[in-house]
């Protein structure tokens, strides 16, 4: 369970929401409500698909299955590209944070550090990486329930703050209104806030490595609903009636605000400290990721044969060590051009999620509607109303491409998503149709 929420809880709500907040204001609790009941659908879909038949490379194999080879070569390894973007990304930003304590230090070192550490950790058991990730989203929720408990004494109780004017729950709606940047300012928020949920689809793969799938899986998807509006629409609404939202610097994590309001001096250290483990976690299961998908690409002969060998521990260890040895061009990246790979790695990431979450509703509509047929049971646990909720989710995915699209400082999504599966289409293995099925059903 605590992986599936700390798989949304990212370095975006701790120094993204900031920008965010600038961008639409109150009405940002709204993009995020929006775009977290849309989350947790595509995890519901995804969630009886793995039920149905749980596999470590989760909606890749389903596509291959009800969709076909090519969309299933196209997404496995897309959502690789993803998590090596992620893991740059998020190494990247260890380094940057690392300069708060040590301002001289190289940012490539503390990015070759985590690599390598991190490389190790995954390489034991399932057991140890789930360990890990327990107790790196442990510090992310402890923190914002944290966050939530200061904000809600200061406004119940009268304490007192620095803050003028001094903190009301009025502040939601008095300066310019819900919507002080008005309809434009919303939408451009939506991006911001989807792009704050990637990562939930990782529950997907864990489902393969998980003892009981039919008993834990429907709990840790069930609880992320809720945990979304406690942790970003309640922390978000507490930090926004603490602080006018026009009040609130863009370049400084509002935690650490709230925290120096109560008069934590290390405020700015601890929340340094929190977001550097949130990353960490991100980067961790980046590594489980793409080590599974690779392992799962490789027994539908999309990937090298020599990937599907597992170690004594029954870990996919080529598969990890590859990716790992991707993640460390990004640290070389991080040697050569510091100051811009940051911006460009943002950019990357948010069209491939688009394809991938879109893949995995229209799965399930193909699930479905064999289920319809008779030619597959149906399951316990499902996507409530299933064909609804299906276009529901794919016209947000259209809207939500639009908006990318329409945004000059997002628009190079589009561009490297259709250069990559340009790419991905030029190198396509033909295979015999029959022997796909085979592959498949064997793997």
């Amino acid at each position: 369970m605590l992986i599936a929420i700390g798989g949304i809880i990212g370095a975006g709500l701790f120094l993204g929401s900031g920008k965010a907040i600038a961008t639409a204001g109150p009405a940002l609790l709204l993009a995020y409500a929006l775009c977290g009941g849309m989350v947790y659908l595509i995890a519901r879909a995804l969630g009886e698909l793995s039920l149905y038949r749980p596999g470590s490379g989760s909606f890749a194999t389903y596509a291959e299955e009800f969709l076909g080879p090519r969309v299933a070569f196209i997404t496995g390894w897309s959502y690789w590209l993803i998590w090596i973007l992620v893991g740059v990304l998020e190494v990247t930003g260890i380094g940057l944070l690392m300069k708060y304590w040590f301002p001289e230090l190289a940012q490539w070192i503390p990015a070759l550090v985590t690599t390598v550490v991190l490389m190790v950790i995954n390489l034991f058991a399932v057991k140890t990486f789930g360990e890990v990730e327990f107790w790196l989203a442990l510090i992310k929720v402890v923190t914002i329930v944290g966050l939530i408990a200061a904000g809600l004494a200061i406004l119940l109780f009268g304490l007192e703050t620095s803050s003028q004017p001094p903190p009301s729950i009025t502040h939601l709606w008095r300066h310019g209104g819900f919507f002080p940047n008005g309809w434009s300012g919303f939408w451009y928020a939506i991006p911001l806030a989807a792009f704050t949920f990637a990562g939930v689809e990782v529950i997907g793969l864990v489902a393969a490595e998980t003892a009981n799938p039919e008993r834990t899986l429907p709990r840790a998807i069930n609880s992320i609903i809720w945990r979304m509006a406690i942790f970003y629409i309640g922390s978000i609404a507490v930090i926004m009636a603490l602080y006018p939202w026009n009040q609130i610097d863009t370049s400084q994590s509002p935690f650490v605000r709230v925290f120096d309001s109560i008069g934590l001096g290390v405020a700015a250290g601890l929340i340094n400290f929190v977001v550097i483990s949130a990353l960490a976690s991100s980067c961790n299961t980046g590594l489980f990721a793409t080590s599974r998908m690779l392992f799962a690409l490789s027994h539908i002969q999309q990937a090298p044969r020599q990937l599907q060998v597992l170690s004594p521990r029954q870990v996919p260890a080529r598969c990890l060590m590859v990716s790992t040895a991707i993640l460390l061009v990004g640290v070389l990246l991080n040697y050569l051009m510091p100051e811009r790979i940051f911006n460009l790695l943002i950019t990357g990431i948010l069209g491939l999620l688009i394809w991938v979450w879109a893949v995995i509703i229209a799965t399930h509509m193909a699930y479905r509607r064999k289920v319809q047929r008779g030619e597959l049971p149906l399951m316990a646990y499902r996507l409530p109303w299933a064909r609804g909720s299906s276009v529901l989710v794919l016209l947000f995915l259209a809207g939500l491409t639009v908006l990318v699209i329409r945004d000059p400082e997002t628009r190079t999504a589009f561009y490297v998503a259709a250069a990559w599966f340009a790419l991905l289409l030029l190198v396509y293995p033909k295979r015999n149709a029959s022997k796909e099925v085979s592959d498949v059903h064997s793997a």
